[in-house]
Formats: C-alpha cells, structure tokens, sequence
C-alpha cells in the first residue's frame, strides 16, 4: 500500500465533528442573545450612568420590597389556582379517546394562538364597568360588579393567559401512565379517590413540577397584565422594570431590579427541580 494513501477517520471522530459544526449556529445564538444580554443586565446593575462601579442599585431595591412582595403572593396566588384548574382538567382530557383529546386540546391551545396583548384586551372588553359580564349581570338583575382594577382581576388574567402551560405538561404524563398501576390499585382495594391520590399523583408529580415551573415564571414577570386589568391601581415588578428603562437615568436601577427578578427565578427553579432527578421521575 502506498505510504501517501489516505486515511479515513473513525466514524466516531466524524460523528464528533458533524455534531460540533451542527451544534455552532446555536452555540452562537445563545452567546449573543442570551448571554451577552445577562452580562449586560449584570454590568449595569453594578455601575453608575458614567460607568463607575457601585452598590447603590442593588441597595435602592429595598425602596420597592413591597412590591417584590406582591408580586411573589400574586404569582404563588395565581400559579396555586392554575394547578387546582388544571389538573382536574388535565386527568379528566385524559380519560377521553385520542381523537377527543385532540380536540380539546386544540381548544384548549386556541387562544394561545393569539397575541397576549389581544387576550388582555379581550378580557378588559368582558370584565370592565361597561362590558359584556357586566352587561349581562344587570340584564339578570344582579347588578354590575367593579373588576378591572382590583388584583382578583390580574390574578384572573394571569389564570387565562397561561392555564394552558400548566394542563400540557401534565396532561403529557398522566396520558402515557403505565394503566397496569391503576389496575393493580383496584385489585388491592383502593377506590376511585385513592387511586388518584396514592398512584396518579405521585407518577404524574413531574408533570407537576413542570406546570408550575411554567405557569409562576411569566406569572411573576407579567407587566401587561396587570396594567390593564390592574388599571394601573397597584404595580408589580415588570412594570417597575418597565418604568425604569422608559427613562435613561433610571438604566441602572431597572437592571438591578431584572437581575434580582432573574435570581427569584432561578432560585424557584432550582426548588422546584430539586424534587426530580434528571429524567423528570419524583424523588420521594
């Protein structure tokens, strides 16, 4: 054989290769979209308008501690009555046939086709003074109820708009359960209830996991919602943020702010992860 023949690579070195050179658009992706604006989140809140290094951002957040505060209750408020919604919703889609499932699925993601500015808007038209629940309350001669502009309001916003995160992914795992536990469950004596709380909860606690996961983060960083359903009667931590970066003095204080926001957010992701293993099963 001729000592200037070529050598083909091993699969294995190739495969590497194809996977590192199909790996790079994204790579790069996330370094310019994500975490060069991190950075630049984390740089701002340390620093003064001139660029000099300070603690003054990070120290001027206890002037807005109450809202921090609402912002979690509101978010916990709303992310609790999400879960007592949907889960029921999510077993009950479940039962149905797969054609039936579906379809209402598809009704139930319908909405999400939509901007969120338009549901918000859609919601104002049914609850404000003037609109349709109203109208239809006093046509009953029930009277008309003052909503938009009270936190039931916002909390019912941030239910409507992001239910649908939470019935998926439970919805994903109680329709792929093992029926040979609920069986088994019968032929030991547990009843209907028992069932659901000593078998279907636990298997499908992971689905769980992940509807919260879903449902608090946008909760807590809402800022749309409660603006319009809120009419502006009470603020929440995105729209503190918001205000702050309407005016360029403020850049900084509004990126300390977000980099506080980004830290409650992972700190309640790390919680919520502790109690699944890297395959998404419960650790009990």
């Amino acid at each position: 054989m001729s000592k200037h023949a070529h050598t083909v690579p091993p699969p294995a070195k190739r495969a590497s290769l194809f996977v590192r050179a199909a790996a790079a658009p994204h790579m790069v992706w996330t370094v310019i979209f994500i975490v060069a604006p991190l950075l630049f989140v984390g740089y701002y809140a340390f620093t003064t308008a001139d660029g000099a290094f300070t603690l003054e951002n990070i120290t001027a957040l206890s002037e807005h501690a109450e809202t921090f505060w609402l912002s979690v209750c509101m978010s916990i408020i709303a992310t609790v009555l999400c879960l007592l919604i949907g889960y029921p919703l999510a077993y009950c889609i479940s039962k149905c046939g797969k054609r039936t499932q579906k379809v209402l699925m598809m009704l139930l993601m319908l909405p999400m086709w939509m901007n969120l500015l338009i549901r918000t808007y859609s919601m104002m038209a049914i609850l404000d003074d003037g609109g349709f629940l109203n109208h239809l309350l006093g046509a009953i001669g029930i009277g008309e109820l003052h909503i938009v502009g009270t936190a039931p309001a916002v909390i019912f916003g941030m239910i409507y708009n992001f239910l649908p995160y939470m019935v998926m992914p439970i919805h994903s795992v109680i329709s792929k359960l093992d029926t040979r536990y609920i069986e088994a469950a019968g032929d030991l004596g547990c009843n209907g209830f028992r069932t659901v709380t000593r078998v279907i909860l636990p298997l499908s606690a992971s689905g769980i996991i992940s509807g919260v996961t879903m449902v608090f983060v946008p909760c807590i960083s809402t800022f749309y919602i409660s603006q319009k359903l809120g009419g502006g009667t009470f603020d929440m931590i995105g729209d503190t943020i918001e205000r702050q970066f309407q005016n360029p003095s403020t850049y900084n204080v509004g990126a300390a702010l977000s980099l506080i926001m980004m830290i409650l957010i992972l700190i309640s992701m790390a919680i919520m992860n502790r109690f699944s293993d890297d395959e998404g099963t419960v650790i009990v």
